[in-house]
């Protein structure tokens, strides 16, 4: 398999690709099945997928029975390596003391990515998210509809395979028929929440996570991604057969031996490297784009961290996948005498409106889910049903006093136990001990119910990053200084989700856990916690408001493209993960056809 050192290198590439998680590794596989020679930059060290995942380890044979730390943020058991809020040596600063202006960063030094340890909550966009400027007058619209990005959706839905149904409900898009796989039952607790939060009017559906509930249609599905690619349909239909259905054991926050969920060295890279037209460096920590005397990018610098050397490679293309913020951090580090302030940034925008998904959280226990007979609830490693925005009609009536919605995720049931299992029932039983304890621990453990809003953020002028002026990090690189702040619009969403969430467990019968936290600017969670950032090199149609164009290409260098969440107008209460890879599909198709056009 093509991983290279800097020694190994192609003297040329036709494009380089600089991450590779969702969008370097959607469009490293596109163009390499098209032909196209490839170099990826991944800053972290290579995983294995196979030999890295604990499968069958539980948390009692783990330090810590598998608790957090500060290096494990998620519990030893993550997938995530060499990374979380903080990364050792790679600091980032903020830009004011105070807590509610906090941005925390999540990065993940490591082949793949985020793709490793996301939740695999696989929602498209619809058609009012791409122009929540026309229907509410915040923000910004995107200068392309949902229909041109629905065929993009339907491909990237049959390559890593996602389960869930069609429900018809608005704003929450249908895939066509026979593109999602079965959707998993849901478990008890799930049935449980249905039932009451049907008598408020939230609806609860199977929810959309890139999960094998089967193995994929290795033979019809290679000639839907690729027709009239036979080279590309014969390595894709081999790679599919590798790929096993889900066998509900093992939390996905570990990653897939079997490869039955979506992560990019599971599903993108294997496919790629086999075509022979992707080779890959890890450890190289890129750090600017180089531009030729034409004024077009000519390459990538980046540190090679095995040596400690610099380093540059050539192509005639560029795409940022870094993540939103790296990919920014990038722009702003390549200054020159045509861009002082910033590689691609005559319009001032880059580092500008980024943004995260609003978050609250809210737990109780439920008494009807005590004592329940012994089963295996582990299901597909997350939840199996979830509830979409309902309220868009009231809202667009101004009714609600917050402009954006949010869905809802749930978690219920016997999950694989961990230190917390017995702990902290105190506010349950008042605190008991040895046998007592023990019971306790027995007959809690499965009754409670956790909920979780994830909403859309308005993008805002007070929320950006910029190089921070003084500080580097261990590479000598200048690192990135955030300026947070969220609208009311955001906390009013938040204190709406906490009373929400309340009623739902009053009606299932239990009692919330500290709660509801009324105040939205205290129930709000804070800015980058959700890690869905995106923005930062905002798409637009003028190229004096935004950074790129509807294909992802910077207005002010025609052959550097962004395919990460950089380019995201707007972060719609979806999860971005899905719309990452439409996008770079999209953009990677239009880039196969003009190289084929001589045009980059």
């Amino acid at each position: 398999m093509p991983y290279v050192t800097p020694k190994t290198l192609r003297k040329d590439y036709d494009v380089i690709v600089v991450g590779s998680g969702a969008g370097g590794g959607q469009t490293a596989y596109t163009l390499a099945m098209e032909g196209v020679k490839v170099l990826m930059l991944e800053a972290g060290r290579k995983y294995d997928i196979v030999k890295e995942t604990p499968m069958f380890q539980t948390n009692a044979e783990a330090p810590l029975r598998g608790a957090g730390t500060p290096e494990k943020p998620f519990g030893f058991h993550d997938a995530t390596i060499d990374g979380g809020w903080q990364v050792p040596g790679e600091p980032y600063t903020q830009a004011n003391d105070d807590p509610q202006q906090r941005f925390d960063w999540w990065r993940a030094r490591m082949l793949g990515g985020r793709t490793n340890h996301w939740g695999r909550i696989a929602l498209r966009n619809g058609p009012y998210d791409f122009k929540p400027r026309t229907r509410d007058g915040l923000g910004f619209d995107w200068p392309l509809t949902y229909e041109e990005l629905a065929p993009y959706y339907d491909k990237v839905e049959m390559l890593i395979g996602v389960y869930g149904s069609n429900e018809g409900m608005e704003n929450t898009p249908d895939s066509p028929e026979g593109v999602l796989l079965p959707a998993p039952a849901a478990r008890v607790g799930e049935r449980l929440v249905k039932q009451r939060a049907a008598q408020m009017g939230v609806p609860v559906v199977p929810i959309h996570r890139a999960v094998l509930t089967k193995a994929l249609d290795h033979k019809s599905l290679p000639a839907k991604l690729h027709p009239g690619n036979a080279r590309a349909q014969a390595i894709l239909e081999k790679d599919m057969q590798r790929r096993a259905a889900c066998f509900w054991a093992t939390p996905c926050g570990r990653g897939c031996a079997i490869r039955a969920t979506y992560q990019s060295p599971a599903v993108h890279l294997p496919p790629a490297l086999d075509s022979g037209n992707l080779d890959i460096v890890c450890n190289a920590m890129a750090y600017e784009v180089v531009l030729g005397k034409n004024g077009k990018a000519r390459g990538v610098r980046f540190i090679d961290k095995a040596t400690g050397n610099h380093e540059e490679v050539h192509g005639r293309v560029v795409v940022l996948a870094a993540s939103a913020a790296e990919s920014v951090r990038i722009l702003l580090n390549s200054r020159s005498a045509n861009f002082p302030q910033g590689l691609a940034n005559s319009s001032g925008l880059v580092g500008k409106y980024l943004m995260d998904t609003v978050g609250s959280d809210l737990g109780g226990q439920v008494p009807l889910l005590e004592g329940l007979p012994d089963h295996n609830e582990d299901g597909a490693g997350g939840s199996h049903v979830y509830s979409p925005w309902w309220l868009y009609q009231q809202q667009l009536k101004g009714e609600l006093g917050f402009a954006r919605g949010y869905h809802i995720e749930l978690g219920t049931g016997k999950r694989m136990p961990s230190l917390d299992t017995g702990a902290g029932l105190q506010w349950l039983n008042g605190g008991t001990y040895g046998k007592s304890f023990k019971q306790d621990a027995r007959r809690y453990y499965g009754s409670f119910v956790w909920f979780s809003g994830r909403g859309e953020m308005i993008p805002n002028e007070k929320s950006f990053c910029e190089i921070d002026p003084a500080v580097k990090d261990r590479y000598g690189i200048p690192v990135l200084r955030f300026h947070w702040q969220w609208s009311e619009h955001e906390t009013r969403q938040a204190a709406h989700m906490q009373k929400t969430f309340a009623q739902i467990i009053e009606a299932m019968g239990g009692k919330t856990h500290h709660g509801p936290q009324l105040d939205g600017a205290k129930a709000i969670a804070t800015g980058g916690s959700i890690i869905h950032e995106v923005g930062g090199a905002i798409m637009g149609a003028d190229a004096k408001r935004s950074v790129v164009n509807r294909w992802s290409q910077t207005w002010d260098v025609d052959n550097l493209f962004l395919t990460d969440g950089a380019p995201f107008a707007s972060n719609a209460d979806k999860n971005p993960t899905l719309t990452i890879m439409a996008l770079a599909w999209r953009t990677a198709d239009h880039i196969v056809d003009r190289l084929r056009k001589k045009e980059l």
